[in-house]
């Protein structure tokens, strides 16, 4: 798992530099599964299945600006300047998963996008704040969702993150919203990927095949880390230096 997480935090980190005015989706996909491949690993969302839609075609989900999550890689979405990307990439490597996913500027963004982006990434690490062997489900939902409506944002509806292991889906899933106390108990070992995706204007999406949008054509934005329940603090798996892995985790509750 810290294997094929790490190398899921390394690309994230590399796409840094590359995500820039005039590149391609499609391009990012490209040099995604090139990094991946490199590593000794295989892009966990390429010919990914469900029930009723094509295998998925790329190595990770591109979702600009409107785009929720799952956003397909094309040559004809081309980023320009204030424009917000949210990058999804899964790992498979030696029979395990990671997953993790981090939503960048290209180049000056307005003030309403970068609000959208601190409150998102700061609701992840409150979920991670709670991920503590005894707590429940529940409270990772709790409390994301509650910092979330305090900033009057919306969380997109009826998506969630999930476990992850020798699947990159696996139980049980994480809402982005939920109740104090309830939910599964977590234990030592259980392996977490926690991922707020909010919308600046409506709970509700608009579902097109395997991309999801808001309703009302408002900005998403999307963060995710894989993490570790142990007996003391999480562990985050997909961390990078640099990155602020502080943020929210002194919310103990």
């Amino acid at each position: 798992m810290r294997k094929a997480c790490q190398i899921v935090a390394e690309l994230l980190d590399e796409l840094e530099t590359m995500i820039r005015p005039g590149v391609s989706t499609l391009e990012i996909d490209q040099y995604a599964e090139s990094f991946i491949r490199a590593k000794g690993a295989v892009p966990a969302f390429k010919n990914y299945e469900v029930d009723g839609l094509p295998p998925y075609p790329a190595a990770i989900c591109a979702s600009v600006n409107q785009g929720i999550v799952h956003g397909i890689p094309s040559n004809q979405k081309i980023l320009v300047e204030g424009d917000i990307i949210g990058i999804d990439v899964g790992v498979l490597c030696d029979g395990y998963h990671g997953d993790g996913a981090r939503t960048y500027a290209i180049g000056e963004i307005k003030t309403e996008a970068r609000n959208l982006m601190d409150v998102t990434l700061a609701s992840l690490f409150k979920g991670i704040a709670q991920a503590r062997e005894g707590k429940r489900v529940g409270d990772i939902s709790a409390a994301i969702g509650e910092h979330i409506r305090q900033a009057g944002y919306y969380v997109a509806d009826n998506l969630t993150g999930h476990g992850i292991g020798r699947h990159l889906h696996e139980e049980p899933q994480i809402p982005n919203s939920g109740e104090w106390g309830r939910g599964p108990r977590l234990r030592a070992g259980m392996c977490l990927a926690i991922e707020p995706m909010v919308n600046i204007g409506t709970n509700r999406v608009r579902e097109i095949g395997w991309e999801f949008e808001s309703a009302d054509g408002s900005l998403s934005a999307h963060f995710e880390h894989t993490i570790l329940v142990t007996k003391t603090d999480p562990e985050i798996l997909t961390k990078v230096p640099g990155f602020p892995i502080e943020l929210g985790m002194t919310d103990k509750r």
